[in-house]
């Protein structure tokens, strides 16, 4: 059946393309037919659809997710899906679920990732039947996918699986020449599949779960930037992308990624990195890293983009499972004895450890993600209800102590019970201008499908857009809505070479109809939801009841009242497997 949407604001994604209302006419496989305005078709075949007072939309891009698990028990990716995105691209940070055994991919997975491995590691012994990405590609596509899905390929996964996962955690011990020559061979088969590039790790945070390699870093960390250069080259051949993240406790490493990608004398290396934020415990990161990205660009002639999350960063913790504790040594040495608290607990209590602690947590001048300024960590959940609403500042002072003795006592007490939530980066609006206008950059990093129950920026598209609205409102725009469409869809598509993002002539309907009236309904608001699929497993989610109106994927509807349309993610299959276009 053919599908006719009248009378919407048609925002194309091209950001030189001014909105006008519009009809577009889809044709039965799905591809958009024809646009224009008055479009007359008399057909009983033809669902009309009326977008009076709201925008057509490409469907949004996310190009930084991890469902590498959560597609193969929930296909449909409901979380981002019901937010208008209907593109994501998975395998980041060096993981991906392709190449080895279960219980090798879950213990690089899960730990880093906040994915329960009770969940993840059954899950890939029940489902997973490939060892290749030709395999993985056939087995996706025979899901009933809500959405499009493209892909990394992770270089801990190939690392792990060329060297065997022992050798590739240990320190100081680099691929031999056969296992260089492997992991080409396994990087080749990935990307003659259509996977878009490669995915790294330099970050130490990073760590394997399990009890054979608890504590080891990842295996990309252990792999010198000399063990790397065959891979890169690669890329750079094959018009691929690498990803990746510096050590983000030194950062110095963070031109090791933008050399990769300088062009002076060869072609430039497409190259993203995480992750470009105004944090609030580290104010001169932002200027100093959008200074470098902009002139390794113009004077490097290279291809490189930062990450950036388009809305505050707000995170949730559970006394002090969270991976922001891996990035300074008392932290770190809290979360390696997690799976023995008595020992932990012990640890606490010692006045050494206290000293360091404190030391650590107030240096000025460190480098450093999260502020680690208990004034501004506040408790939302607790067995001992009074304090609920206070920071840790505020109970010092009534228990007249110091702060960090008051967290370390209260972590003893309730352990994962004491849940609290600071927000680390993005807290300035005023600073979003630049941001959002920034050339260098991408609009993402949601990291969706990880870290479950710590964040949940999966509707950072509509939160972008209300921002901008809000501005236009104001009198004092930070872009035109028409750039913000194109940031959030055909931009991302042409950078990672995909072809979605775009409302044209002979291109596949992957469609937002949004409610502009309602945007004032995107909020910073979370809430927990069920995760019926992994257990009723309850992760955090964002709401923002009657902001979209309908999704189309494929030219179907998926989405629309509120409600994902009868088989979605069961029986019907909506979405596809995106290949690497040809540039």
């Amino acid at each position: 059946m053919k599908i006719l949407i009248k009378n919407g604001l048609l925002f194309s994604g091209d950001n030189d393309q001014k909105a006008i209302v519009q009809d577009i006419l889809i044709d039965a496989n799905g591809l958009i037919q024809e646009i224009g305005t008055n479009i007359l078709y008399e057909d009983e075949n033809v669902e009309i659809i009326d977008a009076k007072g709201k925008w057509i939309v490409p469907g949004f891009v996310d190009s930084h997710t991890h469902y590498d698990a959560e597609i193969l028990a929930s296909p449909g990716l409901k979380e981002s899906a019901r937010h208008g995105v209907t593109t994501i691209i998975l395998g980041s940070c060096s993981v991906s679920a392709v190449f080895n055994s279960p219980e090798d991919t879950a213990d690089s997975f899960t730990r880093v990732e906040a994915i329960p491995r009770e969940v993840m590691l059954p899950l890939l012994e029940k489902e997973k039947t490939w060892n290749t990405p030709k395999q993985w590609k056939a087995y996706i596509n025979t899901l009933p996918l809500g959405i499009n899905v493209a892909s990394f390929i992770g270089h801990s996964d190939i690392r792990m699986k060329a060297m065997g996962i022992k050798r590739s955690l240990l320190d100081n011990v680099s691929a031999t020449k056969k296992e260089e020559q492997e992991m080409l061979q396994l990087l080749t088969a990935a990307l003659d599949e259509g996977f878009i590039g490669l995915s790294t790790m330099d970050n130490p945070w990073d760590k394997m779960d399990g009890d054979r390699y608890w504590s080891h870093k990842t295996p990309s960390f252990y792999s010198s930037w000399k063990e790397r250069k065959s891979l890169v080259e690669l890329l750079r051949e094959r018009d691929a992308i690498l990803q990746g993240a510096p050590n983000l406790v030194t950062r110095v490493n963070a031109f090791n990624y933008m050399l990769a990608s300088t062009g002076i004398f060869r072609k430039p290396l497409k190259t993203t990195m995480i992750a470009m934020m105004d944090l609030i415990g580290d104010r001169y990161i932002y200027p100093l890293i959008a200074f470098a990205s902009r002139s390794i660009n113009l004077l490097g002639n290279a291809n490189f983009r930062m990450q950036s999350p388009p809305c505050p960063f707000t995170v949730y913790y559970d006394g002090v499972d969270s991976v922001m504790f891996e990035e300074f040594p008392s932290g770190e040495a809290l979360r390696h004895l997690a799976k023995e608290l008595d020992k932990r607990n012990l640890l606490i209590t010692d006045p050494k450890f206290r000293d360091n602690f404190k030391k650590e947590i107030k240096k000025k001048f460190a480098p450093k993600v999260w502020h680690k300024d208990l004034s501004k960590a506040v408790i939302i959940d607790c067995p001992d209800k009074s304090l609920i609403g206070k920071n840790f500042y505020e109970m010092a002072k009534e228990r007249n102590s110091h702060p960090v003795d008051v967290f370390l006592d209260t972590i003893i007490t309730y352990d994962k019970k004491i849940r609290w939530t600071t927000t680390i980066a993005n807290d300035r609006k005023e600073k979003y201008k630049d941001l959002y206008n920034f050339p260098y950059n991408l609009i993402s990093f949601s990291d969706a499908g990880a870290h479950l129950n710590n964040m949940a920026f999966y509707n950072f598209p509509l939160k972008m857009i209300q921002t901008v609205q809000d501005s236009i409102d104001n009198g004092s725009p930070i872009m035109t809505m028409e750039k913000c469409i194109w940031r959030l869809t055909k931009e991302q598509g042409d950078w990672f070479n995909l072809d979605c993002g775009h409302i044209a002539i002979g291109k596949i309907a992957d469609l937002v109809l949004l409610n502009p009236e309602n945007l004032n309904n995107v909020t910073e608001n979370v809430e927990l939801e069920p995760i019926i699929e992994f257990g009723n497993y309850a992760r955090l989610v964002n709401r923002n009841e009657g902001v979209i109106a309908r999704v189309l994927v494929g030219g179907k509807t998926i989405y629309k009242n509120e409600n994902f349309v009868s088989g979605y993610g069961k029986s019907v299959k909506y979405g596809r497997f995106m290949e690497k276009t040809n540039v």
